[in-house]
């Protein structure tokens, strides 16, 4: 068989000509039309579960959440490994499935066995169940400025982020490169004591004021009404009206009244700079990198 393969060709040197043009010229479109990835796509495999517990404990959680979905997800087909994190007011319990089933079918049967479980603590919100879709890295960039405060930047990040979550492709975008907010609640002791309070008193009616309560829920025959007050300030302005003394007669001790409240980064050394300027880093992930950079483009 070879032999007479390449007596022909011997005897038609043309044909191995076309044959040789014929193999680069199939080879380069082929080439062409060749899909690549410097970060190639993965389907989901995981399946997250978060479920809300307010005001519960973490032993709370595992008992009450946790090893109940756990003890209902044994003997599901498709699931490689289960693992959780029990922590105040929420669990999360994250399932990985084996690569030769089907996410969705498995994304089923997880749901209904949760359904299948019989009672959750009257205050746990309705259990959040969904795939994890893979995200990678895509594009990653830096906002400063000459003398730029960081207050200022970040504000330019959040407007740029705001932009960008409108570009469709981009899955989840994170800011870098500056420390936790928080409040600074600055008491003065003579205002204190002009009110006959203590700091113990202020930090009480703080902690009593600002929160989050879930009320329990209303049934009807149709649904069900979860009840939640949320009473929950994140920025200065929130807390300057918080009742620290009340007295029979109805007058009331605000907050503003023996306090100075300000927003600021705590002192944790988390900063980027950039050539020697302040820096926010800004990171794009998504699921499609390639639809990514030609949207961006």
């Amino acid at each position: 068989m070879m032999k007479s393969f390449l007596a022909y060709f011997i005897k038609y040197p043309v044909a191995v000509n076309i044959f040789i043009i014929g193999f680069f010229i199939f080879g380069f479109l082929g080439y062409q039309k060749m899909n690549s990835s410097f970060f190639p796509l993965a389907d989901a495999k995981t399946i997250q579960i978060t479920v809300t517990y307010p005001g519960a404990s973490p032993e709370e959680v595992e008992e009450g959440i946790v090893d109940k979905i756990e003890r209902n997800l044994k003997g599901i087909e498709g699931i490689d490994r289960v693992s959780s994190i029990s922590q105040e007011n929420s669990a999360s319990i994250t399932v990985e499935t084996l690569s030769d089933f089907d996410v969705n079918l498995i994304l089923e049967d997880v749901k209904n066995a949760v359904d299948r479980i019989p009672s959750f603590p009257v205050s746990v919100e309705p259990p959040v169940i969904e795939t994890v879709m893979p995200v990678r890295p895509a594009i990653s960039f830096v906002v400063t400025g000459k003398g730029i405060p960081l207050h200022i930047l970040k504000s330019y990040a959040q407007d740029i982020e705001d932009d960008l979550l409108n570009i469709d492709g981009i899955s989840q975008i994170t800011l870098a490169g500056f420390p936790e907010e928080e409040i600074e609640i600055a008491v003065s002791e003579d205002k204190l004591r002009s009110y006959s309070l203590t700091f113990d008193d202020v930090a009480k009616a703080v902690a009593e004021a600002n929160i989050i309560i879930s009320g329990g829920s209303i049934k009807t025959e149709d649904e069900e009404f979860l009840i939640r007050a949320d009473n929950k300030g994140y920025f200065a302005s929130n807390l300057k009206n918080v009742v620290v003394k009340s007295d029979p007669n109805g007058s009331k001790v605000l907050l503003r009244q023996i306090a100075t409240l300000n927003d600021r980064f705590n002192e944790s050394p988390d900063k980027l700079f950039y050539n020697g300027e302040q820096a926010i880093q800004i990171d794009l992930k998504n699921t499609n990198s390639e639809d990514l950079i030609s949207s961006v483009d």
